[in-house]
């Protein structure tokens, strides 16, 4: 509690000045009051406020610069004058309508615009300022930058419409020229010469039409054959006891027949399986070195391998 007794409010910082698109408008040169009362009124929504006369968004602009107070704008009064326009805009179209329909919707879209932005900035204005440890007040913060991003982009399309508009007014009075050329410049042209006479035509008619072989895909990359590990662990173990109990053989011996990368795989995995059925024995002295395999004579655990099927497919 304060001294005065009333409850210390939350502290938000001041938004920094926005810098804003220029906005041309009559009254930029003229000073902001009432001295432009009598100035003559261009097309769109303008306020005749206390401390304020012109274009609406030329009120955005100023308040954003710094050069207009925000507390000073009585938002309520800004928004009465906008329906009031709003109203005077219906019933221009009821008597002309030859007018815009859409013109309505655009003056809505954009005071919602700039008067949501004047809100936010009112309302942060009258807050004191300080450093903000709510998390509360920063969502706050992140939704005003929000709005002012979308304010920028609003500004930057209409200011693209409007020229897209001017490039469209300056095509419609270019027209192409319609008539040929003059019979005193026909002969300025320079005859047309081909350089191709009919056998030439034939020929080249003739390799356009002619029957193309039908592309094929080859699918020689494809590696889609189901190798059996346990087939691969008794063609291992064959070897293996050819050799002897406890005779050693490298893996790079065992691998000497295999024509595919998935054999190898395989033969590894085979591997694998004899080794947990205590079939063999590996011997790698250094990682990533030679590895040696041998059979220990072990009948029994042969059977340790299950017949286990895998299938690869390269591409």
């Amino acid at each position: 509690m304060s001294e005065a007794g009333s409850p210390a409010a939350e502290v938000v910082p001041e938004i920094p000045a926005v810098e804003l698109p220029t906005i041309e408008s009559p009254h930029d040169d003229a000073p902001v009051g009432p001295d432009t009362e009598n100035a003559d009124k261009p097309s769109g929504f303008h306020l005749r406020l206390s401390n304020f006369q012109g274009p609406f968004d030329l009120l955005l602009q100023l308040i954003s610069q710094r050069r207009l107070d925000v507390t000073e704008v009585a938002l309520h009064k800004v928004t009465d004058e906008f329906i009031a326009y709003t109203k005077e805009l219906t019933a221009s179209l009821e008597r002309d309508p030859t007018l815009r329909a859409d013109r309505i919707l655009d003056q809505t879209t954009e005071f919602l615009v700039v008067a949501a932005t004047l809100l936010d900035l009112k309302a942060a204005r009258l807050l004191p300022s300080g450093e903000v440890t709510d998390a509360d007040d920063l969502e706050l913060l992140e939704a005003r930058d929000l709005l002012f991003a979308r304010l920028l982009q609003y500004r930057a399309f209409k200011q693209v419409a409007e020229l897209l508009g001017e490039l469209e007014a300056a095509a419609l009075r270019r027209y192409p020229r319609a008539v040929s050329l003059e019979e005193r410049f026909l002969d300025l042209l320079p005859e047309v010469t081909l350089g191709v006479d009919a056998a030439g035509f034939a020929d080249i008619a003739a390799a356009a039409f002619r029957p193309r072989p039908v592309p094929t895909v080859g699918l020689d990359h494809l590696h889609n054959h189901a190798i059996s590990v346990a087939e691969q662990a008794a063609l291992v173990l064959e070897m293996l006891k050819s050799r002897g109990a406890g005779e050693w053989a490298s893996f790079h011996d065992l691998c000497g027949d295999c024509e595919m990368p998935i054999q190898i795989v395989a033969r590894f995995l085979a591997l694998l399986e004899l080794y947990r059925g205590k079939t063999i024995e590996f011997d790698q002295p250094d990682p990533l070195g030679p590895l040696a395999v041998r059979w220990i004579g072990d009948d029994a655990g042969d059977r340790a391998a299950e017949p286990v099927t895998i299938e690869e497919d390269y591409g």
